[in-house]
């Protein structure tokens, strides 16, 4: 049966999807030097898109001045947070933006090897990226000698991943490269001095390096012209839940969620999930904070629910979502979202305490600071989110629970 997926692109910004000629960026780098491509990049501001925001130019930095034989360059493509869905836009109709901004940053490092870690939901993409990679290679674009510079050769080859969640950190999924089971490493040391075999790796988002290809060909300073001081650039949102226009959209950086919510023309809206099953959920009181790596910081997932939602079911399905998915390697994350989830079953029942819900809010803060990675890190931020910005609606509809203390 042949498979076929609509992408929903609802509207195009002035960045990533502005013009763009395959190749631009590889014929511009190879003629620069390192290290005058290392200061477009950190003039630009450019900060990882999968939701860190680490700076892009620091990490190539730290691993273009590790000295070992061999160098990485990994694009994490397990787009696996609930809610996004942009990824798969860049990766179906702009892979070269991909696949350019990958040769440009094995050639910044050194690299001469680059894996796409593709989610394995994707495979139905794996074709028309196979595709590319071969019209690249006939351009002289990858492989040995590009564009026929003797001793700047670049391969890139592409990796199903298995369905797992935690496999969108990083080390995680450079073990599930390397065939292990996918579960985080201890930091230090970091990817950038022992990544994939033990060798320098980077590892950057699909938005990332796409926005490299842009950066490379127009400048920082054009860059830079969108965004904040802070978040340069623009964004990919994923929007849905309810609203009349869900999609993909190109929105500066420092964009207000309330301007979001009318382009997508949501209506009654009550909450803001702003970061997928992992982010915050934010109330109708606070739409007029800003999209923006120093306010409301997303890797793209917004989803909207309008007033006729039950906060509570939705803080649960959250839940359910990181119990199913914690690797189990750490306690704070292994135990920790278990004892959320019976809280919230205890809500449901009415067979609570202010008291003991204040304790589930103190785990949730222990569980950010103890867990190993990224997801036990932020499992808590709905939990904690949600019980603080609707706590009214929550506990006033339910009139059993024997209650002191604040909630």
């Amino acid at each position: 049966m042949e498979f076929t997926k609509t992408n929903n692109k609802k509207r195009t910004g002035p960045v990533l999807f502005s013009e763009y000629c395959a190749g631009d960026a590889v014929k511009k780098a190879i003629n620069l030097s390192r290290e005058d491509i290392l200061f477009e990049i950190k003039n630009s501001g450019l900060k990882g898109r999968g939701g860190a925001g680490f700076p892009t130019a620091t990490k190539w930095m730290l691993t273009a001045a590790a000295n070992a034989d061999e160098k990485f360059i990994v694009c994490n493509a397990d787009e696996g947070e609930p809610g996004t869905f942009k990824d798969r836009v860049l990766l179906l109709e702009y892979p070269e933006l991909v696949f350019d901004g990958m040769v440009v940053a094995g050639y910044t490092i050194g690299a001469k090897t680059g894996i796409v870690y593709l989610r394995g939901e994707y495979e139905y993409m794996l074709e028309s990226l196979e595709n590319h990679l071969t019209v690249m290679r006939n351009d002289h674009l990858l492989g040995k000698n590009i564009l026929g510079r003797e001793g700047i050769d670049f391969e890139i080859r592409i990796r199903l991943g298995s369905g797992a969640y935690v496999c969108g950190e990083e080390t995680a999924l450079i073990e599930s490269l390397e065939g292990c089971r996918g579960e985080p490493r201890n930091r230090p040391p970091y990817p950038v001095n022992t990544g994939y075999l033990d060798y320098p790796t980077v590892v950057n988002n699909v938005e990332t390096l796409s926005s490299v290809s842009h950066i490379i060909v127009k400048n920082g300073e054009w860059f830079k012209k969108n965004g904040t001081n802070k978040s340069t650039g623009s964004k990919l949102f994923s929007v849905s839940g309810d609203c009349g226009k869900p999609g993909v959209y190109e929105l500066p950086w420092g964009t207000k969620i309330d301007v979001l919510l009318e382009i997508v023309e949501a209506k009654n809206t009550k909450a803001v999930q702003v970061g997928g099953a992992s982010g915050v959920c934010i109330p109708k009181s606070q739409f007029d904070r800003t999209l923006a790596y120093e306010d409301a910081a997303t890797g793209g997932s917004i989803i909207i629910f309008n007033e006729s939602r039950d906060m509570l079911k939705i803080l649960k399905n959250f839940m359910e979502f990181f119990v199913e998915e914690s690797c189990g390697q750490c306690t704070p994350c292994r135990v920790g979202n278990i004892k959320l989830m019976e809280g919230i079953t205890k809500i449901e029942n009415g067979n609570y305490t202010f008291a003991y819900i204040n304790t589930l809010k103190e785990l949730g803060k222990t569980m950010q600071v103890a867990s190993k990675c990224g997801l036990g890190q932020s499992s808590p931020n709905a939990f904690i989110s949600i019980l603080e910005n609707f706590k009214e609606e929550i506990f006033n509809t339910n009139g059993k629970g024997i209650s002191y203390g604040k909630a």
